[in-house]
C-alpha cells in the first residue's frame, strides 16, 4: 500500500482492514473457483450422455447456504469498517495543532492556527502543465506543512464546488463541501518526509491539477515556518471572500514570455 507503518495513528489500523479484508474475500475466491472447477469436471457431459444434467432448482439447503453467506460477510465488513471509522473521525479534545484548508478551483490555502497569536497563511496556486501534460515546475505546488509527534485538527472547507482532502500516503480522504465544514483529526509519527496531496473528487476542468504536497517536518522547523509566512506578511484570516485561482492550466514553457499565462487570485500567491 501506498503507506508505511505508524505514518499517523490512523494508518496501521486501515491497513489492517484493507488487508484482512482481502485475505477473507481471496478465501472465498477460491472457495468460489474451485466449486465452479469442481462442478465443471464432475458433471460434465460424457459420452454416451444425452439430455440434461439433475437440476438442483429448489434445493432449499443449497439456496439458504447461498443466502447466509453473503449476508453474513456483508454484515461482517459493515460492522469492522463502522468500527474502524468511528475511531477515525472520534475528535482530538485539545489537538497540539490546528489549521484549516481551503480548497478552490484548482489550488489549496493553508491556514495555521498559533495560540495566543494571529493565524498566518499561504494560499497556492494552480499547478500547470506543457501540452504533453507534463508538470511544469513541481516545486511550485502547494505545500501543507505538518508537525511530526503531534496531534492535529484539520478543518476542511471549500470556497466554490465539492472537493476532497486526500493525502494519499494517509490512506484517508474527506469531503469539503460548500457550506459545510468537516474535520480530520489524526497524531503523526516520528517519521519526516515529502508526501503526495491531491483533490479526490471531480471538481472541474483542471482537476486533475489540483495537486499538493505535505512536508512532515519537526515541530520546532513548523514553528520556524509559521514564523517564516509571518515575516511574509502573511498573517490574519482568509475565508470565502478570497476567489479561487483561475487561469491557462496548459501552457508552453518555450512560449514568449511576454504572454502571461499564470493563475491570478485576489491576495498574494506563494
Amino acid at each position: 500500500m501506498p503507506s508505511e507503518p505508524g505514518l499517523t495513528n490512523h494508518v496501521d489500523r486501515i491497513m489492517g482492514l484493507w488487508t484482512t479484508s482481502w485475505i477473507v474475500l481471496l478465501g472465498v475466491g477460491l472457495l468460489t473457483w474451485g466449486l465452479m472447477i469442481w462442478a465443471g469436471i464432475a458433471y460434465r457431459r460424457r459420452r454416451g450422455q444425452t439430455g440434461l444434467p439433475a437440476q438442483l432448482r429448489y434445493h432449499m439447503p443449497i439456496e439458504i447456504f447461498f443466502t447466509i453467506v453473503p449476508v453474513i460477510l456483508v454484515a461482517g465488513f459493515f460492522a469492522f469498517t463502522a468500527r474502524d471509522q468511528a475511531i477515525i473521525e472520534e475528535p482530538i479534545e485539545d489537538p497540539d495543532y490546528s489549521l484549516t484548508v481551503w480548497g478552490k478551483r484548482w489550488a489549496w490555502d493553508f491556514v495555521y492556527d498559533r495560540e495566543g497569536q494571529d493565524p498566518v497563511y499561504y494560499q497556492g496556486l494552480q499547478a500547470m502543465n506543457d501540452p504533453e501534460s507534463n508538470l511544469i515546475d513541481p516545486e511550485s505546488l502547494p505545500t501543507l506543512y505538518l508537525p511530526t509527534n503531534s496531534t492535529i485538527e484539520i478543518t476542511l472547507e471549500s470556497r466554490d464546488v465539492a472537493h476532497s482532502f486526500w493525502v494519499i500516503e494517509f490512506l484517508y480522504k474527506k469531503d469539503m463541501l460548500p457550506g459545510v465544514t468537516n474535520h480530520m483529526y489524526f497524531e503523526t509519527g516520528s517519521e519526516e518526509g515529502v508526501l503526495r496531496g491531491k483533490c479526490a473528487e471531480l471538481c472541474g476542468e483542471y482537476h486533475s491539477l489540483m495537486l499538493f504536497n505535505v512536508e512532515l517536518v519537526s515541530p520546532e522547523e513548523y514553528d520556524a515556518y509559521l514564523e517564516s509566512l509571518e515575516a511574509e506578511g502573511n498573517v490574519g484570516e482568509i475565508g470565502e471572500s478570497i476567489n479561487p485561482s483561475t487561469g491557462d492550466a496548459s501552457i508552453d514553457p518555450e512560449a514568449d514570455e511576454d504572454v502571461d499565462n499564470t493563475n491570478t487570485q485576489e491576495g498574494e500567491g506563494h
